[in-house]
């Protein structure tokens, strides 16, 4: 950028939740990021500017609907360089109207903190300005002090981009993939493309996820097809569960020996009384999922069921879990036992179509097949010394299933959820994912086409004290898993992932795990999505 009195001047929007409780709270994190975010630019020679103000009111100075967003745009200089700066989780499509119209370049902002989610938020956003084809630059930083952030935003501030390096991802075409893995591809591709699978939506595009919807056309060429079904079907038929059948629920998971967390307080408690509704979501879900004959669904919750129902994460986790409560349907039958019911939380269709391959993939490898999307909400080095690997924090609050937690249910708890987000409580489905070797992946949507990254990681044990120090750093409610991937460093991850969520899978060894990701990768290529590895495997060997 020329330093004209104009080019001077850097204009700066935050976009926040839709909750209220939420922004309220979050507030002053974004406050202090963006204190600390205008001195720095101040130290290039280049100034700052809110585009919409602080509003006292309200106590917070996000953009916190999309008509907000679009009316704050629609004021603002379309050439004028602008940052999006996200200290918290936000809500994509407040902004994304007036991302696409802006002429001037665009850059990305996070901070690297676990407490509060601005990687995640802005990690949705990149996705969803991918998939909409605006041109962005991405950066991130813990105290916007580092030489990595320092000479990107130079760089952005010169020329209006900030490029990363990306060597660490490898086209699937320039690999060899093993036999059978092409053998078990072609003959699931085959399946799905005759008899072909149903993905059960329960209303699109949660919390403004536009990332997260896969356009149908792009979707018929895999063989799966949408059902659309309506969230208040789900609480009306929830409403129709007797209380002796959720009594069952809750008794099927107290003899696994899953633990509640109980009190007697509603409003800041979990209550006896919310798991129970919680166990009447999970009947009526599977229901729903027979009825129509859904192989995968994925519920929206955090808008529209969360004004009625206590959270549906336990409901999630379950759902994804092969060991479940057994549900019967009205003639009287078991609704598939001993499956898990691939279920993608928060509506996330790339989820969801990642769930359905890894399912069947899986099954026909004898691997494990419970698998969920995680958030890739944080990471940092081990505080204990137990490695000296870069260590992430995986953590999503519903969708992990008991499976991938040491000791399985009895091994798993189940706390309120925070009152910010999810106002009418409800149960997690909590537990320390169990260590292992792992297949984790992303379907993203770019230039109008189906795309998919896989790697490979492991989970690893760590102490109890350092285990607490990141849950305490995140969120201690929710699963937590600690991955170390291979071959990707920390802002390899940042600069190539394009989704807040990525999706992982256990299988027996690293060379099973191998297989699997051949597999699903082939799959993936067969059934016509551009396909790439990343990292390397277990042994440090390319794919």
């Amino acid at each position: 950028m020329k330093k004209s009195s104009k080019a001077k001047t850097i204009l700066l929007v935050a976009s926040g939740d839709l909750r209220q409780s939420a922004n309220e709270t979050c507030w002053p994190a974004q406050a202090a990021m963006e204190k600390t975010l205008t001195k720095v630019i101040a130290s290039f020679g280049y100034k700052l500017t809110r585009a919409h103000p602080y509003k006292p009111a309200v106590k917070h100075g996000f953009i916190s609907s999309q008509k907000e967003g679009m009316e704050i745009f629609a004021n603002l200089d379309p050439e004028t360089p602008i940052i999006v700066a996200e200290a918290v989780w936000q809500y994509s499509h407040h902004v994304l109207a007036g991302l696409i119209s802006h002429r001037g370049p665009i850059l990305t902002v996070a901070n690297w903190s676990g407490t509060w989610p601005g990687l995640v938020g802005m990690l949705n956003l990149n996705g969803g300005l991918t998939k909409a084809g605006v041109k962005y630059s991405t950066l991130w930083s813990e105290n916007f002090d580092d030489a990595f952030f320092l000479d990107g935003l130079s760089a952005w501030l010169k020329t209006g981009v900030v490029k990363h390096k990306t060597a660490h991802v490898r086209p699937l075409a320039k690999t060899t993939v093993p036999p059978k893995a092409k053998a078990v591809a072609k003959k699931i591709a085959a399946d799905l493309r005759k008899n072909k699978s149903i993905m059960g939506v329960f209303d699109e595009g949660c919390m403004g996820m536009y990332n997260a919807i896969i356009p149908d056309e792009l979707l018929f060429q895999t063989g799966v097809y949408k059902e659309r079904l309506s969230q208040s079907a789900l609480y009306y038929a929830a409403t129709q569960v007797t209380d002796a059948e959720a009594q069952e629920v809750f008794n099927w998971y107290k003899k696994k020996g899953f633990t509640f967390h109980f009190g007697t307080n509603e409003e800041t408690e979990l209550t006896e009384r919310q798991v129970l509704l919680q166990c009447k979501t999970y009947i009526a879900a599977v229901r729903i999922a027979d009825e129509f004959g859904c192989e995968s669904i994925g519920i929206q919750y955090q808008q529209g069921l969360k004004d009625l129902l206590p959270a549906s994460d336990l409901v999630e986790g379950t759902l994804n879990n092969s060991d479940r409560p057994p549900v019967k349907n009205a003639a009287g039958k078991v609704i598939r036992p001993g499956q898990a019911i691939t279920h993608f939380n928060e509506v996330d269709e790339c989820a969801g179509l990642d769930g359905v391959f890894t399912n069947r993939v899986h099954t026909a490898l004898g691997q494990p097949v419970e698998n969920t999307l995680h958030d890739l909400r944080w990471g940092s080095p081990d505080a204990s010394g137990t490695t000296d690997e870069y260590v992430w924090v995986f953590l999503i609050s519903g969708s992990a299933p008991a499976a991938h937690h040491i000791g399985g249910w009895a091994g798993s708890d189940s706390m309120r959820q925070p009152g910010m987000y999810f106002r009418l409580g409800g149960g997690t489905l909590r537990g320390v994912a169990r260590p292992g070797e792992i297949v984790w992946s992303r379907v993203w949507v770019a230039n109008g086409k189906l795309k998919m990254d896989l790697g490979r990681a492991k989970v690893i044990e760590l102490p109890k004290e350092e285990t607490e120090r990141r849950w305490k750093e995140t969120t201690v409610q929710w699963p937590i898993m600690h991955a170390v991937t291979y071959g990707v460093s920390r802002d390899q991850m940042m600069a190539r992932h394009q989704a807040n969520h990525i999706q992982v899978a256990y299988a027996n060894s690293a060379k099973e795990a191998d297989l699997a990701l051949y597999a699903k990768a082939a799959l993936a290529a067969e059934l016509g999505l551009e396909v790439s590895l990343c990292g390397t495997k277990a042994n440090g060997t390319a794919f």
